[in-house]
């Protein structure tokens, strides 16, 4: 199988914008922001450092709409233009070396740490089944039409700044799937209770974006597949949801899947067929597949020149999504495309082995939060550091509170 060839050939969407290869490096919360929730340099090197790596289309880090609510410390909030220097300088160092650079925008709803919100917003007051989370309130008609209009905001400034696309984060438990989920989403006026209620929160969103970039700007969606949770958002709902995105107009859908309840974007329990096929959910993109003509990423286990052309050749996806490899490989694509047979194994799970720590802490996330780190300062990756000197590594740096479950 020629890999470069498959995975080096352009993607062009519907509305005109190219991707020049099938490499997508999927959103990684860098926690690199400034005090004041700004890009910050080491932002520009790491995003330039991909984008001199290969890799054709670029997703940021979760950019927050609202800074009363931030997923986790670090993050960057676009609420209106007084970082647009900073964004623009971001925007033109990921998109060198002809690469797609498109910001992913969220809020986090009630997947917020405790030490960084006293009370979250949820469509519901439905508090997560796990410590230091605490109990949100649910949000007013009003509430969730001002995020919306922020959603689209966050969009604009987007597109002004330079970045060339955008995301809208509608997995993990954050609050877009929040609202899709009858098991976080016990409404009962017109955004819950049936599936078009519940959807109604993303396709207002959409169209608010829409109308705020234009027809020809990109628009993405990253939505789970299901939630992995009993009672929670299913395959067959979230197909429901897919095909009515695409009808509106869609560019491109990123498949994955699970919350902070349920990770199963880490991949840590895999069902025999999935470790044939690398990737965790190849089996629901063919399904996505059968109903829509949107372009299809899926994210997730890939870690092999072989898988990732496999998954290419079969039409199963449209672009294979990286995101740890390219924490510690930034140039994957090229050295692909280069034709060299590439493979990696990266740590699922860093341990000190020590149940106190480990069972409090998220150092897997972390490691790799360290790793982005060391490539923003211009340092190369460590793949062979120790679940201690990360640990240390991060005291150091942020603290104990940051080690706190959380996903990015």
């Amino acid at each position: 199988m020629d890999y470069a060839n498959i995975l080096g050939k352009e993607l062009k969407l519907a509305n005109g914008c190219t991707i020049k290869n099938r490499f997508m490096k999927s959103a990684m919360s860098e926690v690199l922001g400034s005090p004041k929730y700004a890009p910050t340099a080491r932002h520009f090197k790491l995003y330039e450092t991909w984008a001199q790596g290969g890799t054709g289309l670029l997703f940021t880090g979760n950019v927050m709409v609202d800074s009363r609510y931030m997923g986790e410390p670090g993050n960057v909030v676009v609420e209106d233009d007084e970082h647009m220097d900073a964004l623009r300088v971001w925007a033109k160092s990921g998109t060198a070396n002809g690469t797609q650079l498109w910001m992913q925008i969220n809020h986090p709803g009630k997947q917020i740490p405790n030490f960084l919100c006293k009370e979250p917003v949820a469509p519901s007051a439905i508090p997560l089944a796990l410590p230091m989370f605490n109990k949100p309130r649910a949000l007013t008609g009003e509430e969730i039409r001002d995020t919306i209009r922020r959603f689209a905001k966050t969009a604009a400034i987007a597109k002004e700044a330079g970045f060339t696309g955008v995301q809208i984060h509608g997995a993990h438990g954050y609050l877009v799937s929040q609202f899709l989920s009858p098991l976080h989403n016990e409404r009962q006026d017109e955004w819950g209770g049936s599936l078009e209620n519940r959807m109604r929160f993303l396709v207002e969103i959409y169209q608010a974006m829409r109308e705020s970039v234009g027809e020809k700007f990109p628009i993405s969606i990253k939505l789970n597949s299901a939630d992995f949770q009993r009672g929670g958002f299913s395959e067959e709902e979230s197909l429901q949801v897919i095909e009515k995105i695409s009808q509106m107009g869609m560019d491109l859908i990123e498949v994955s899947g699970g919350t902070y309840e349920a990770q199963a974007m880490t991949g840590k329990k895999k069902k025999e067929s999935t470790k044939q096929r690398e990737a965790y959910f190849l089996e629901f993109a063919e399904k996505v597949r059968e109903i829509t003509d949107v372009p299809i990423a899926v994210t997730g286990g890939f870690r092999t020149a072989k898988g990732m052309a496999e998954a290419i050749a079969s039409n199963k996806v449209d672009l294979v999504g990286l995101a740890r490899p390219l924490a510690v490989f930034t140039d994957i694509p090229n050295r692909i495309l280069g034709g060299e047979d590439f493979s990696c194994e990266l740590p699922e799970s860093v341990k000190t082995g020590l149940k106190f720590i480990d069972n409090l802490s998220m150092l897997d996330l972390t490691w790799y939060e360290i790793q982005l780190a060391r490539i923003g300062q211009g340092k190369k990756p460590k793949p062979n550091m120790g679940a201690w000197s990360a640990l240390a590594r991060t005291m150091l740096g942020v603290g104990w509170k940051n080690l706190r479950r959380r996903r990015g």
